[in-house]
């Protein structure tokens, strides 16, 4: 019940009052307020979550990296038709958030992992910890998903800015971007989907990895 009520709170942080507070604000504060009042649920949930339980909240992380570039460009850009290419700049972040985290021990994809099975399981952080440190192979495969996943959402953005700044007041525009996101996704979660399948081939396999294949498939 604990765990339950855990990610209940989670998606009420994460999405009900970020969403109740840019409601509020939007008609006193602009749209720049109402970003900015949007992100504070957000921030000290993180903060909170810290500080208390030593816990990384990368569902929190996800949400103000979309959140603060689209604040950036509200702030430098105003009003410009450069607002335009807002959306897609949100994704370029993200993935250029996932190819940095590479250059560290953990990648994201890992503490999204993680993250979710702790929230499954108060005893999940623990074991995908300790599959993490013993096998080499769910290590591979963590870093493989961060990489494919920040390359993905990077030439999302720069396709979707392409066709933006290519018909900028068109209506062509919208909907040609919005099928290059979904397209983008789609394909990136065909091929999780065809990558933990991998995994439990290969705990099969090797059975010194048979943990780490059903947690890493879990977490994923």
């Amino acid at each position: 019940m604990k765990s339950r009520l855990r990610y209940l709170s989670a998606l009420l942080v994460n999405v009900a009052l970020p969403w109740l507070a840019y409601g509020l604000a939007l008609p006193h504060w602009g749209q720049a307020g109402a970003l900015a009042a949007s992100a504070l649920p957000v921030i000290v949930w993180m903060t909170v979550d810290l500080l208390r339980y030593r816990h990384f909240d990368a569902l929190s992380a996800l949400v103000l990296a979309g959140v603060l570039p689209a604040l950036a460009t509200r702030l430098i850009f105003g009003n410009t038709s450069l607002l335009l290419i807002e959306d897609p700049m949100v994704s370029g972040f993200i993935g250029i958030t996932f190819l940095a985290s590479l250059a560290l021990r953990k990648p994201m994809v890992f503490y999204l992992a993680r993250s979710t099975v702790s929230r499954e399981d108060h005893r999940g952080a623990e074991l995908f910890e300790r599959h993490w440190r013993d096998r080499p192979t769910l290590v591979g495969y963590i870093r493989l998903m961060t990489l494919v996943w920040g390359v993905g959402m990077i030439g999302e953005n720069i396709v979707r800015t392409a066709i933006v700044l290519h018909w900028p007041n068109d209506p062509r525009s919208a909907l040609a971007s919005t099928v290059v996101r979904y397209g983008v996704y789609a394909v990136l979660t065909l091929w999780t989907f065809l990558m933990r399948r991998r995994i439990k081939r290969d705990a099969q396999r090797y059975p010194a990895d048979e943990p780490a294949a059903g947690s890493s498939a879990a977490g994923a």
